[in-house]
């Protein structure tokens, strides 16, 4: 699907190389979530803008406080807006509001193997549960939605003693593949990448179920290339890539 949606770009968004930007670097902290969608996309951004990308993951909570406390970067891809507008509220980025970019998919996810299937919500009433992955809701976006999500559905109750929390998105879908956990709570980025749809299965989560996950970007100050940032949160928000996003796990930002 990847090489697909590179074809679909390729043929549709043009983008003129700068004399200023050109062979330049883009720093990019960016939540976890966002890893699958930067192999696809990132990739041909560099090849038609001659940037390259320094692409740093991990939950939104953990990069917005290490980029209060100086993690040099150009631009943050947030998994929500609250965490974009603590850097906001730090007078450490360009705008007075984050922009959104995308809106996340909460899934449930297990192994191939496992003894869940067919995967169905249902599973999280089930008495021999023996454990879930989350995310930390305090510090991750999808672990907010994830926890709201079983209260909403009443499943909480049922889970609250099995849940394994991961410090990020990502690494509550890596206990699920690795074995360590049965099911995770995870984005359906992450479930749609070639590594967990090739290793296991999905269902999502009725979005009325949690709050939108409302991902959003800051470009930050003083960036080394604000050019080239602005650049890649342009074509970020192009029409080809927003309606290209839902085949990899995400919902346009408009």
């Amino acid at each position: 699907m990847g090489a697909v949606l590179l074809v679909v770009l390729a043929a549709t968004v043009l983008f003129q190389r700068s004399a200023t930007a050109q062979g330049g670097e883009v720093r990019v902290a960016a939540a976890a979530d966002m890893e699958p969608i930067f192999q696809v996309v990132g990739p041909y951004f560099e090849r038609k803008t001659g940037l390259k990308l320094k692409v740093t993951f991990g939950s939104s909570a953990a990069l917005s406080q290490q980029l209060q406390n100086g993690l040099p970067a150009d631009i943050f891809f947030s998994a929500d807006f609250y965490f974009a507008e603590q850097l906001v509220a730090a007078n450490l980025t360009e705008t007075k509001q984050p922009t959104p970019y995308a809106n996340g998919l909460l899934v449930l996810w297990t192994r191939k193997d496992s003894r869940f299937n067919p995967l169905h919500l249902e599973v999280l009433e089930r008495k021999d549960l023996q454990s879930v992955a989350m995310a930390n809701p305090e510090r991750a976006p999808y672990g907010r939605a994830a926890e709201a999500a079983l209260k909403k559905l009443n499943y909480y109750g049922n889970v609250q003693p099995h849940l394994k929390e991961a410090e990020s998105v990502a690494q509550a879908g890596q206990f699920a593949l690795t074995g360590n956990a049965e099911l995770a709570l995870m984005s359906e980025t992450l479930a749609t990448s070639p590594k967990y749809r090739d290793a296991g299965t999905f269902v999502r989560f009725p979005i009325s179920q949690y709050p939108d996950i409302r991902q959003c970007a800051v470009v930050l100050k003083p960036a080394k290339n604000a050019e080239g940032a602005h650049l890649l949160l342009t074509f970020m928000l192009s029409d080809e890539v927003q309606n290209n996003l839902p085949k990899l796990g995400l919902q346009p930002a408009h």
